[in-house]
């Protein structure tokens, strides 16, 4: 006999976003603990959307507990889920902030969270898992066309791999038309989930512009609107350079334009060389799934 349906809370938030429509879409599913990790990630493939993210009880040590799937594979860790998931905690009374912080457990283990603003629309910022620097290479697909001459392409992880590209320009970046084929092969060939690309542009109330680009198997999304691993790890990048925008550590990121979604990203790296990455979140549907 099938299995019957569960009966699932489920929401979807704009993240990275100052008005519905902008930044990166987020399917947030609520009470998953029956579900299994072929059961999310049918989901989440059925939504197809860039990420998903499943509440289950936390262990201890933490406020709450997400599960990262993209449609074709989970994440240890992601940074527009994670933020969205923050939100979610927040807003929908799952954890209750402590002197502005809490504590997420995914698959990455256990990252601090830092919360401001009024409860009801906070403002969140989320400690990525510290950036190791794995390897460099000439950039491939196509992409030594506009990257900076002089500057490898440069593997980093911060839970999810991606190859990292600096553009000879923002116009540049803004304008390219990649090769998803090319850059599926390379990033399937070095495990890796994607490339981002980034420049640095002082204007328009932003400092760096950024576009991620992740058409492999890991992920199976053409180019994603806004990425906060990615631009966790262009922070990490910038500060191990010593070239972090502004003066103070802080420095906002524009990605998604190109799609339509234009998004930002607060990027911060502390004292300690950690980066924190937050922004406004919007929710948009909210209602169940009969899965």
């Amino acid at each position: 006999m099938p299995r019957p349906a569960l009966k699932l809370g489920y929401l979807q938030l704009d993240v990275f976003a100052a008005r519905a429509g902008t930044g990166n879409p987020l399917g947030v599913v609520f009470d998953a603990g029956d579900m299994d990790t072929a059961a999310m990630q049918a989901l989440a493939a059925w939504l197809n959307l860039s990420e998903t993210i499943f509440f289950l009880p936390p262990d201890g040590g933490a406020d709450y507990r997400i599960r990262i799937f993209t449609p074709g594979s989970e994440l240890p860790f992601a940074g527009h889920p994670s933020v969205g998931a923050a939100w979610t905690a927040v807003v929908h009374g799952l954890a209750t902030p402590r002197d502005g912080q809490l504590v997420q457990q995914c698959e990455a283990g256990l990252l601090p969270v830092e919360i401001t603003g009024d409860h009801a629309q906070p403002r969140v910022a989320v400690r990525s898992p510290r950036a190791k620097h794995l390897q460099e290479y000439a950039p491939q697909a196509g992409l030594d066309a506009i990257a900076l001459p002089g500057q490898p392409a440069a593997l980093w992880n911060n839970g999810p791999s991606w190859w990292m590209v600096e553009a000879a320009s923002a116009e540049a970046l803004r304008g390219l038309k990649p090769d998803f084929a090319a850059i599926a092969a390379w990033t399937n060939a070095t495990s890796s989930t994607g490339v981002a690309i980034f420049a640095l542009e002082p204007e328009d109330g932003h400092d760096v512009v950024v576009r991620a680009f992740c058409p492999g198997d890991a992920v199976n999304v053409p180019e994603d609107p806004v990425t906060g691993s990615a631009n966790a790890l262009v922070g990490a990048l910038l500060h191990a350079q010593g070239r972090l925008p502004g003066g103070d550590g802080r420095y906002i990121a524009s990605q998604g334009r190109e799609l339509g979604r234009d998004g930002r990203v607060h990027v911060r790296v502390d004292d300690d060389g950690e980066v924190w990455i937050g922004g406004e979140v919007q929710q948009v549907i909210a209602g169940t799934l009969d899965w």
